[in-house]
């Protein structure tokens, strides 16, 4: 092959590549098949929840962490509920309000809200590498509800996965002298069991009521409770003195985190198959990881990359070992 024939290869090649990379621009987007807009939608929730991470960690160092996770949520969900009344859905009765206020516990007063508590005190990309473990608490919680038998490659995942934790934490050891990030691990623990409780119950009560609009609900009630709680607390303070800065990160995490990431990843859901709409279950911890780094100088360690594609491995494992039944899908699972 003579130099002209190279160089031309090489140009054939790029064109092609560039071409590839064409079908996912979004000026034209909506010119393109079902299965591509799936991707192109799949591809922003792995982007957005990523940074909704870093959304948090920015909002919680100017206001305390709880009152800007009612305050995300009373918005977002007005939004949901309001659009659901607008459609004429009805409000649970009686029984059905059950499975919603269980589920607001466990899903945001406790999961979202205690997390966004906890990267007041650790950095986003470990907030969201814990945030990514809770699939390994459905296993320990298995282990001791399920009568018949772990499948072998849930049990190497679970171990995987505590073991790139372990990896994780290797560098950090010193750092839980230190009682605010005890605090924030412990936080981010608690936030990750109860995201596998409120997964678990979700099983058992899915045909109960509408999800979605469920959702909403879930929302406003835990935005009364959290905001409440500040105020008898003393911890919140007057919405007048609450910084740009915060009032910047609710509205990205409710734009961006609460209604596009959310609208695309059912989107993606109903055209893509589950297991290849889950991808973002394990992009959303390395987003937020680069993103970390990018806006907060956080360090990218060598423990906390091994430790944390080890990790991403274990929860990878569990959740193909389970795929012959999958769990229903969480849809802020991976985001605060």
């Amino acid at each position: 092959m003579n130099i002209f024939d190279f160089h031309k290869t090489i140009i054939q090649n790029s064109a092609e590549s560039l071409k590839k990379l064409a079908v996912f621009n979004p000026f034209t987007i909506h010119k393109k098949g079902t299965r591509t807009k799936a991707l192109f939608a799949l591809m922003l929730v792995c982007i957005l929840w990523g940074t909704t991470w870093i959304a948090s960690k920015k909002g919680v160092s100017h206001m305390p962490a709880l009152q800007m996770a009612g305050i995300r949520q009373l918005i977002a969900g007005l939004l949901y509920v309001g659009f659901f009344l607008i459609k004429g859905a009805p409000l649970p009765k009686g029984k059905e309000w059950i499975p919603v206020l269980v589920l607001s516990f466990l899903n945001f007063m406790l999961s979202n809200g205690l997390s966004t508590w906890g990267v007041q005190f650790i950095s986003a990309g470990l907030g969201a590498i814990m945030g990514a473990i809770f699939p390994l608490w459905i296993v320990v919680i298995g282990l001791f509800l399920t009568k018949g038998n772990i499948p072998r490659k849930a049990i190497i995942g679970l171990l995987l996965g505590f073991g790139g934790v372990c990896i994780i934490f290797y560098e950090h050891l010193l750092d839980f002298l230190d009682p605010k990030f005890r605090f924030g691990i412990i936080l981010s623990l608690v936030a990750t069991w109860t995201w596998a409780l409120a997964t678990l119950y979700t099983k058992q009560q899915a045909a109960r009521f509408n999800p979605y609009f469920s959702l909403g609900l879930q929302m406003l009630i835990s935005s009364v409770a959290l905001l409440t709680y500040t105020q008898l607390d003393g911890s919140a303070i007057p919405i007048a003195t609450i910084p740009w800065q915060s009032w910047a990160s609710i509205a990205y995490l409710i734009v961006f985190g609460s209604l596009v990431a959310f609208i695309c990843y059912l989107y993606a859901l109903q055209n893509l198959p589950t297991e290849q709409a889950s991808i973002y279950a394990y992009i959303n911890p390395m987003v937020a990881v680069i993103c970390g780094w990018l806006f907060f100088h956080e360090k990218i360690s060598i423990f906390i990359t091994v430790g944390g594609l080890v990790t991403l491995l274990g929860v990878f494992m569990v959740n193909r070992a389970f795929k012959a039944v999958p769990a229903p899908e969480q849809p802020e699972a991976e985001g605060v």
